[in-house]
């Protein structure tokens, strides 16, 4: 406990699953949240952690436009004093529709959110901390930005091209003090994967969803938000410009036909 305590952070994407798990969790550590979403749900992740015992803010806005991430950044640090951490996590899933019958419009508003949000939170969030002489930035890629196979095209390159910003970033930000690394989750319930999660249900089919990897079951928010605090922490003081996947194993190894269990 309190391996946050006395740090700042801002969380986009906020308004649930891997953001809200995340805030609340934060917050337990002892930081104190800056919660950020588009949608009015924010405000109710705030409030799960002040009701808590926690210290929360919440701002709606867009994490793909500047002025609200440059806002989100400033507020916090007229909130509460400073910025420790940024997790930029906000994110669209784009659907699975064949590459053929896309758009440029699909794909620029899909960049817009998952590649050039974190880009801006990177600029503002880091420029503060590099001023401070320390900070942690996180990014929420993908296991689909690592092969193909986890998600359509569109958001498979932008996840990819997170993990590139990430790598990229942490080397202009040299000897800053400031270390920017990403998470690739594999198959979480969530918002954004609510509608497969609902589909299975209705079908009897769950124990089916993530049978692809390993431990043969999907995963949970919170189970990447301690991922997250672990590279928000002193714990990763050492670790830079790296992609960690959190997928039950799913990325370890290319498909295959599976035996069966072991006995």
């Amino acid at each position: 406990m309190n391996r946050l305590q006395g740090r700042v952070a801002l969380i986009t994407g906020a308004a649930s699953g891997i953001g809200r798990a995340s805030a609340r969790l934060f917050a337990e550590e002892g930081a104190a949240v800056v919660v950020f979403d588009r949608a009015e749900e924010v405000h109710e992740t705030a409030k799960l952690v002040t009701d808590a015992g926690g210290k929360a803010f919440a701002i709606t806005g867009d994490a793909g436009e500047e002025k609200d991430v440059e806002a989100a950044v400033a507020k916090a640090i007229a909130e509460f004093g400073g910025l420790d951490i940024a997790f930029a996590n906000a994110g669209v899933s784009g659907g699975l529709t064949q590459l053929m019958e896309q758009t440029g419009e699909t794909w620029l508003n899909l960049l817009r959110i998952n590649l050039v949000g974190p880009f801006l939170i990177i600029k503002h969030a880091g420029k503060h901390m590099a001023a401070k002489g320390q900070g942690s930035i996180i990014c929420t890629a993908s296991v689909a930005g690592l092969r193909s196979g986890a998600g359509g095209s569109p958001y498979s390159a932008s996840k990819a091209g997170v993990i590139s910003l990430v790598q990229t970033s942490c080397q202009q930000f040299a000897g800053t003090g400031v270390r920017i690394n990403a998470i690739c989750p594999g198959l979480i319930e969530t918002g954004m994967t609510m509608p497969m999660f609902d589909r299975a249900r209705e079908k009897g089919t769950e124990q089916k969803l993530g049978q692809l990897n390993p431990l043969r079951r999907a995963g949970q928010p919170v189970e990447i938000a301690k991922a997250a605090l672990f590279l928000a922490s002193d714990d990763a003081s050492y670790v830079n410009g790296q992609a960690i996947p959190v997928d039950g194993g799913l990325s370890s190894s290319h498909p295959i036909a599976r035996p069966g269990a072991m006995s």
